[in-house]
């Protein structure tokens, strides 16, 4: 008995210390330069190419730029319903061999179009049905697909109306592989609000396998092998949450959206998150902090971002095993800390 009241002591007393953990403050070490980063409307991904050109997505704006060894910024894809266009994007990821992918819906009709290093279209599909919105942030509705991973073989998407958190998709748009049960919301009956609970960040980890971010909501992610099977849960928990965890919603206000279904507005939790090179998940707050947690899911760091002033990230992305790119404002990061990786 005594040795099981010790064991539970010292779990308490290491969970108190890991929520406990002071906040590092890290400066920007780089970035774009200000007369660059001035031609975007609203850059939501920043991220870096092997061949070391950097691309910045620009939503507001359904343009993609690239920044060359010259430091400006090209145009590679431009704004138009047509194919090899955006309109209504929302979500970009570079693959690992220089092309890209992008999300958009014209008309409300979700497609997802691939393209090179040079913005020329290389493909794309359409998903059926019309984009509904899942997540509020602030006055930008977040419909359709507003995550996805290019593996460079897959697609890598949040799709919760086929019935698991992550779904793979072929490069021509068939989805071979949906995995991850549905979390208990309390809402099951309301199946729109049950849904948008469910979404979130799928996000391909390096070092193997996958992880998933839960957006809105209480916070926690999963992570799962290559063959989609459940390694563990964890909550996302500290005291930088608290009022927010504390000021969740039982009851979500609703809104009518174009094609005339009332649908409920659900504020994020989590904004963004991406996995650096080791397996460690970075999950950034829709208070401005991030949290890093390590393969094992412990967290390990807790980090307030400067540049200008303190950010509150859209988007996180690795160049390396320490440069940390950042939107909004297109930072740059060092973030290597040995000491923290066991």
């Amino acid at each position: 008995m005594r040795l099981l009241l010790l064991t539970l002591v010292l779990t308490a007393g290491a969970a108190a210390a890991q929520s406990s953990r002071p906040v590092e403050e890290l400066r920007s070490t780089g970035g774009l330069p200000p007369h660059v980063v001035g031609q975007f409307r609203e850059p939501t991904a920043f991220q870096q190419a092997p061949s070391g050109d950097r691309y910045v997505f620009d939503r507001r704006a359904h343009r993609v730029f690239r920044i060359g060894a010259d430091g400006e910024a090209a145009e590679l894809v431009r704004i138009g319903p047509e194919d090899g266009r955006l309109l209504g994007a929302s979500a970009f990821h570079l693959g690992p061999d220089g092309r890209f992918v992008v999300a958009d819906a014209p008309e409300g009709r979700e497609r997802v179009q691939i393209f090179d290093g040079d913005g020329a279209r290389l493909g794309g599909f359409r998903l059926p049905g019309r984009a509904a919105p899942r997540i509020t942030m602030g006055d930008l509705v977040l419909s359709g697909i507003a995550s996805l991973q290019f593996t460079g073989r897959a697609i890598v998407m949040s799709q919760p109306e086929l019935g698991g958190l992550i779904t793979a998709f072929s490069l021509n748009g068939h989805p071979y592989h949906t995995f991850g049960v549905f979390r208990r919301t309390g809402h099951e009956a309301d199946r729109e609000l049950h849904l948008a609970l469910n979404s979130g960040l799928p996000l391909v980890n390096p070092a193997g396998g996958y992880y998933f971010v839960f957006q809105a909501g209480t916070p926690l992610f999963r992570k799962y092998d290559d063959s989609g099977q459940l390694l563990f849960e964890r909550h996302v928990e500290g005291p930088e949450l608290d009022p927010l965890i504390a000021a969740l919603p039982t009851v979500w206000p609703r809104r009518r959206d174009d094609g005339g279904r009332e649908l409920p507005m659900v504020p994020p939790t989590v904004r963004t998150a991406a996995v650096d090179p080791d397996g460690y998940l970075w999950i950034a707050l829709s208070v401005p902090y991030v949290y890093v947690y390590d393969p094992w899911g412990e967290k390990v760091r807790t980090l307030s971002l400067r540049g200008a002033g303190i950010l509150n990230p859209t988007s996180l992305s690795f160049a390396g095993r320490d440069r940390l790119l950042v939107t909004p404002g297109c930072y740059e990061f060092t973030v290597r800390q040995d000491a923290a990786r066991p």
